[in-house]
């Protein structure tokens, strides 16, 4: 099921053959690595060739490779059409160590149109921003808004049961595959919030001290819209 999101489409496709880098970040699993499909398919839609488009998942095994800043420059540069627009497409480009390097080498070449996304822990840090400064433009992307929820459901009838329904599924737009199966969508949400405690903040911090850190966003979690203090957290 793919979930059509206009309007960051179109942000991507006023932004097209722009000399600025496209950043797209968000929150893991609200639906980048889909909004570059269609776009591409919109670059097929209007006389763009497929040998102008090149895509790399970097989560996708077969560019494990590629993860090394130098073999993914020489990779892409050999995929460069002379006198044409190449579209480069880099997804989870925080899977490749000094990526910035890569971005600024092809930023600074004729005819390439380059499109990223990544977790916000990485790219939106002061030391990326500081490297690619004044090279890009950000897209922050957010998962289903209230109402591209209910037209995703066919109905934008009886708003008080769908509000309850978006509350409990989540807006999380894989969450409308599983159809108001809260065990699975639990487990689904979890696993996500697992992936961004351990993928983005714990490995990105270099924290020790895992359990300390889940506690501690327990405690934020439950106290949401009152205030906060360092003091109220008591470490045993």
């Amino acid at each position: 099921m793919i979930i059509e999101r206009k309007e960051y489409l179109n942000k991507l496709i006023t932004w097209k053959d722009k000399q600025l880098i496209k950043i797209v970040t968000g929150v893991r699993r609200c639906g980048k690595s889909v909004l570059l499909k269609m776009y591409q398919d919109y670059l097929k839609n209007n006389g763009v060739k497929e040998s102008q488009i090149v895509t790399i998942n970097f989560e996708d095994l077969d560019y494990e490779e590629l993860t090394n800043y130098k073999k993914l420059y020489n990779y892409l540069k050999e995929k460069l059409i002379p006198n044409k627009m190449t579209y480069i497409f880099l997804d989870e480009i925080q899977n490749v160590d000094q990526f910035p390097k890569v971005l600024d080498s092809l930023y600074i070449k004729d005819n390439v149109d380059i499109y990223v996304t990544g977790s916000n822990a990485y790219m939106l840090s002061s030391e990326i921003a500081t490297m690619i400064s004044g090279r890009y433009i950000q897209i922050e992307m957010l998962p289903l808004s209230f109402k591209k929820y209910m037209e995703s459901t066919g109905n934008m009838n009886d708003r008080g049961i769908k509000y309850t329904e978006y509350l409990q599924n989540s807006s999380f737009p894989y969450a409308l595959q599983l159809k108001n199966q809260l065990d699975e969508i639990r487990d689904y949400l979890e696993g996500i919030y697992n992936t961004i405690v351990v993928k983005d903040i714990v490995h990105r911090k270099n924290i020790t001290d895992t359990m300390m850190l889940k506690s501690i966003l327990k405690f934020v979690f439950d106290n949401i819209g009152n205030p906060l203090s360092s003091k109220k957290f008591q470490i045993q």
